[in-house]
C-alpha cells in the first residue's frame, strides 16, 4: 500500500455555486482524507505561475482570468496512490468525456469551468502542494 499526497483545488464555478461540502464528501467517500484545506484567491500573478505550463497555449489568458475571478478551495489530499485516485475521482478534463459518477461528470459546467483540479504525478503535486501550503499546515 502507497500512501502518497496529492494537490487538489475546487475551482470558481464550484465555490460560487457552494459546490464544496459534497465535493469534499466524494474526495472523502472515495478514501481520500483531507490532511489541509484553505479558501483562498488567486492573484494573476499566483495563476500564471501555477499554470506557466499552458502559458504558450490559447486559452492561457482565459485560463487565469477564470481562476482569478472567485474564491478557491486549495487542498493536499492523502491516501492510496492518492494521485490517481483523485483524478479517477475528477473525471477526465472535458466534461463530455468523464465517466459517471465522477465530479467533473456530475458538477462541470464547460471544458474551463470544470469544478476542479488535481495533480497529473507526484513530482507536480510536491510542487502544486509547495505553492499553497507549508508543512507544518498539512495534517495526516
Amino acid at each position: 500500500m502507497t500512501i502518497e499526497r496529492t494537490f487538489s483545488i475546487i475551482k470558481p464555478d464550484a465555490t460560487e455555486r457552494n459546490l464544496t461540502g459534497e465535493i469534499c464528501a466524494i474526495l472523502e467517500k472515495n478514501g481520500l482524507k483531507i490532511v489541509a484545506s484553505r479558501r483562498t484567491r488567486m492573484t494573476s500573478e499566483k495563476a500564471a505561475q501555477f499554470y506557466a505550463v499552458h502559458s504558450e497555449r490559447p486559452f492561457f489568458k482565459s485560463l487565469c482570468d477564470f481562476m482569478c475571478s472567485g474564491p478557491i478551495v486549495v487542498q493536499v489530499l492523502e491516501g492510496e496512490n492518492a494521485v490517481l485516485k483523485n483524478r479517477e475521482v475528477m473525471g477526465a478534463t472535458n466534461p463530455e468525456e468523464a465517466d459517471e459518477g465522477t465530479i467533473r461528470k456530475k458538477y462541470a459546467i464547460s471544458l474551463e469551468k470544470n469544478s476542479v483540479h488535481g495533480s497529473d504525478s507526484l513530482e507536480n503535486a510536491k510542487i502544486e502542494i509547495d505553492q499553497f501550503f507549508r508543512e507544518e499546515e498539512i495534517f495526516s
